[in-house]
């Protein structure tokens, strides 16, 4: 049995078992979707985005739904480390009216942000998706696509501060969620909120049980995941590392908002 198939089984296991459990219509229309047909979901592909970014969510919602991996072309699209990921529809063959909008964060974020193809394919999607959704600095491009004005939001600690030259408010939470739009933190967070989306989506029972099968019971070696827990030398360290990528955001917002950076 494959991963899918077997993502597939629990998500159908714990739908039943939970549709059995309500005794009214109401209850159940907060597990199944009114069509009963699986969840429409588009996630942003672009050469260099991290890969974990998209895996965590893709991994934990792939059981219940229709994942439409989303490119320009059909062509490979490498990630940062190097593996390449195979896009399943070009922006044309996205479903135009989805139950979520999903973009992953990355070091190719840069060229994204000043791709006018691809922000008018989010903010077309964006403005009719049920849920409007990010993790890490997938953030930043749900920003710099104008989907994000208005909103709470959080992203990589590195460049969470940067979302108000978007017009969103940033949180510092592993999880943000304002109205229909929602957000995870940095990267590995990207399954944390996969499994909240999961529970609003298709009920708690089913992100528990999808939970519980990926054994997702995390013990980090160190607790050096945070600028709090790996202390000031770490982090200054990081963001040496991440300058290239980041002194280029507020250049980016200014020339998206006609020169005045607001």
């Amino acid at each position: 049995m494959n991963r899918r198939d077997f993502g597939h089984r629990i998500a159908a296991a714990a739908l039943v078992s939970t549709a059995l459990a309500q005794k009214s219509r109401a209850e159940e229309t907060a597990i199944f979707t009114p069509s009963g047909k699986p969840l429409e979901i588009g996630m942003l592909l672009y050469p260099g985005l991290t890969l974990l970014d998209l895996i965590g969510p893709q991994t934990v919602l792939a059981g219940s739904s229709k994942i439409h991996l989303v490119w320009k072309t059909h062509d490979t699209v490498v990630s940062d480390n190097g593996v390449g990921v195979q896009p399943t529809a070009s922006f044309s063959e996205c479903p135009k009216d989805l139950d979520v909008l999903f973009v992953p964060g990355g070091p190719g974020m840069i060229p994204v942000m000043r791709d006018l193809e691809a922000l008018a394919f989010l903010a077309d999607r964006g403005a009719r998706a049920k849920y409007v959704t990010s993790v890490c600095s997938g953030s930043i491009i749900l920003g710099a696509a104008g989907l994000l004005r208005g909103y709470k939001s959080t992203s990589h600690w590195a460049v969470r501060d940067m979302l108000p030259l978007f017009g969103a408010e940033p949180v510092e939470a592993r999880v943000v969620i304002d109205r229909n739009r929602m957000s995870g933190g940095g990267v590995t967070e990207g399954i944390d909120f996969g499994l909240v989306l999961l529970a609003h989506l298709r009920g708690e029972q089913t992100a528990q049980l999808t939970q519980l099968a990926l054994e997702y019971d995390p013990q980090p070696p160190f607790h050096a995941g945070s600028p709090k827990g790996a202390g000031p030398m770490l982090t200054q360290q990081m963001m040496k590392i991440l300058e290239p990528w980041n002194r280029q955001i507020p250049l980016i917002a200014a020339a998206l908002n006609g020169g005045t950076g607001k």
